[in-house]
């Protein structure tokens, strides 16, 4: 490319810096990336290009000058030992050659190297006192990070105890999301209507930065170290023999290491990391990194602002394929998620045939103009997901047809809405949807629902599979003997399982609401709504002001009610469970206006109480008449504050509320005055 002038330049460059900034923004503390890592390198490699021709535009606020984002405020801040520096790029053996001449001509003699996996994941710093984990942090800007110690602690790689005692090791590693996680992760965001992550890196980084440690734990981490910062009493002489004292102390390492004696086998060992071999991995990588094998070098070799001198990344060029898009169908998932899936032509990507991608939802697909036909770029995001990337069209057809999302579900005919808010389509025949049936008859008879005890995921499946139940409301419909011919089933366990659906039909209304699986209604938002209207009938009759009009009803769920009532296939479940005698009225103690020491009276739970789960206590409330809410007003009357209360316990000291214990909250239950007024 021509060098410009230097007005061009400076107008080029002010215009890249204001991109990367905003790309870094998104990366670093949104992690929502809307270019690939391609893209990202290519705009990067430009700006570095033109402040080398004209070093007179570097600025000390430049992107080529630093190395990360900003900490997120929410976190408190971790100043590093030493700056954590990001890796310069190389993407051809010519580059790692300029690489190699550069290193021995600093050095002034030849040099060995060790060549690792670059792990597509978010780097961290650790930290261990006396053989005890006690810190861990994210790179942030490579100066100052973010702690996010208590994340770290859920990633089962991560030994929280070390199996020598170093008095004080820190050390650098990187946090990534097997393939298999991000799939699971990915997959579920999507039927939940939520933003994919791009890719598992992206994953990774947004999971290890939640505000909730429970999180994180649930998304399946894992852990590789490869870089000893400092260790008091120990210092390795190589990185060969850094990994090998990392491995010895209990750390994870990644076990594809390589001693090489030049940069010769360093690029015999980079032609051996072809697609299939990535593939293969249960975890991704981008590409290969390349260390000075002597670590007493390392300072002498030195650094940029931004890299290290001693130690690049040869980066896998992106795996892509054309082809066309034969079709495009959908697949409605067990929670209603529509999903277009494009059909294609055949082809070999990344080590194996690729003959479908996702669409994910109608905007991606209006977005990137996919139509039936098109000629397209495929690529799989993060090796996981066969993804298009791009329409090539110069290459359209006249015959091309364009997509539209339907009205009603391909499995059930069923309604199909867009909620507000949401980019995902969904079918809201739920009680009666094929591809939601199951999923949701499992809901319907678990423990907090309606209870129906032996009935589980395995025999839900026997049932439909035999055409017993095509239904919830089919189970009241079972016999004895319709069981009997099944696997599992003898006479006693038929008995068994016959009997707890007939129990089941007398579970309190505000169970059956839970169990019906309305979207957005959760236990709590079904006791509001049973106490409220006291039967299922009225319910289905509320409008969306008597709706909204409830603590804990808000629009997205007075809508979600409101669909699930307006779609002719449900209504007709529900009228099969009023003819087999499912109970559709709120009854007892715990019913609206029904008398009780706590009638009248609202009651907000902060904190573990000592005896009670949070379930048992509200249940014991409201049956006693009283309400429970989710937030602290001035309408509450009392909060009940259990170990490690949080900020309602505040917010009830200073509006003055009776604050009680779970000693008081039973003496007010048996009838008792009792509460003490905050401070």
């Amino acid at each position: 490319m021509a060098v410009p002038s230097f007005e061009e330049a400076r107008a080029q460059v002010e215009e890249l810096r204001r991109i990367i900034e905003e790309h870094n923004y998104r990366y670093f503390v949104l992690d929502q990336p809307v270019i690939s890592d391609q893209e990202y390198d290519a705009l990067m490699r430009r700006l570095l290009e033109l402040e080398a021709a004209y070093p007179e535009l570097v600025t000390p606020d430049s992107p080529s000058q630093k190395v990360g984002g900003p900490p997120r405020p929410e976190f408190t801040t971790v100043r590093h030992r030493r700056p954590l520096l990001s890796l310069a790029n190389a993407f051809s053996a010519a580059e790692l050659r300029d690489f190699d001449r550069r290193v021995r001509e600093l050095a002034g003699r030849p040099v060995d190297y060790v060549v690792e996996p670059k792990i597509d994941g978010l780097s961290v710093a650790l930290t261990y006192v006396n053989g005890i984990f006690t810190l861990g942090a994210t790179r942030g800007d490579g100066e100052v990070g973010e702690d996010i110690t208590a994340n770290l602690k859920t990633v089962r790689a991560l030994p929280l105890r070390l199996r020598q005692n170093i008095p004080h090791l820190e050390v650098r590693g990187e946090a990534y999301m097997p393939k298999a996680a991000f799939a699971r992760l990915n997959s579920q965001r999507e039927e939940a209507g939520e933003p994919l992550f791009a890719n598992p890196r992206n994953a990774a980084a947004g999971s290890l930065r939640q505000l909730d440690p429970r999180v994180t734990a649930s998304r399946n981490l894992s852990l590789f170290v490869y870089e000893v910062i400092y260790a008091e009493g120990r210092t390795p002489d190589t990185q060969k023999e850094a990994l090998d004292f990392l491995r010895e102390l209990g750390l994870p390492v990644n076990p594809y290491r390589y001693y090489c004696r030049d940069i010769d086998e360093v690029i015999a060992i980079i032609s051996d990391w072809g697609p299939e071999r990535r593939e293969a991995l249960e975890y991704e990588i981008d590409g290969l990194v390349i260390k000075v094998n002597d670590l007493k070098l390392h300072p002498l070799l030195g650094a940029t602002a931004k890299s290290p001198r001693w130690a690049i990344a040869y980066k896998f060029p992106a795996e892509q394929a054309v082809t066309r898009v034969e079709d495009i169908i959908l697949r409605v998932g067990r929670t209603g998620v529509l999903t277009p899936t494009a059909i294609l032509a055949p082809v070999r990507l990344a080590g194996s045939t690729v003959s479908r991608a996702t669409l994910h939802n109608e905007d991606i697909i209006r977005e990137k103009d996919v139509r039936i036909g098109d000629m397209v770029v495929i690529q799989k995001a993060g090796d996981v997901i066969p993804e298009v990337v791009e329409v090539l069209k110069e290459h359209r057809r006249g015959d091309v047809r364009e997509f539209r999302m339907p009205d009603h579900c391909p499995a059930c005919g069923a309604a199909v809405i867009r909620p507000q808010g949401e980019a995902a389509h969904r079918c809201i025949g739920g009680l009666a949807c094929p591809a939601q049936v199951m999923e949701g008859i499992i809901h319907f008879a678990s423990r907090n629902a309606m209870d129906i005890r032996g009935l589980g995921p395995a025999i839900v499946a026997q049932l439909l599979e035999a055409g017993l139940i095509r239904d919830a409301a089919d189970l009241y419909t079972l016999k004895v003997e319709d069981l009997l011919p099944l696997e599992r089933f003898a006479d006693q366990s038929a008995q068994n399982l016959v009997t707890a659906i007939e129990a089941s039909k007398g579970r309190p209304l505000e169970r059956l609401i839970f169990a019906l699986g309305i979207r957005h209604v959760g236990e709590r938002a079904a006791r509001t709504l049973a106490r409220h209207f006291g039967s299922l009938d009225a319910l289905a009759r509320a409008s969306m002001e008597e709706l909204t009009a409830l603590p804990d009803i808000g629009p997205k769920i007075a809508a979600s009610i409101q669909a699930f009532f307006a779609e002719p296939r449900n209504l007709k479940v529900l009228e099969k469970l009023k003819a087999a005698g499912v109970n559709m009225v709120a009854g007892g103690s715990g019913a609206e206006g029904a008398p009780g020491p706590l009638a009248g009276k609202t009651f907000v739970l902060t904190g573990t109480l000592p005896t009670l789960t949070r379930q048992e206590a509200e249940e014991l409330i409201m049956k006693a008449g009283g309400k429970v809410s989710s937030s602290v007003s001035r309408r509450t009357d009392y909060v009940v504050v259990g170990e490690k209360p949080g900020s309602k316990y505040e917010k009830a000291r200073e509006l003055g509320i009776a604050i009680l214990d779970e000693a008081g909250l039973r003496r007010l239950l048996g009838g008792e005055a009792g509460g003490q007024k905050a401070d």
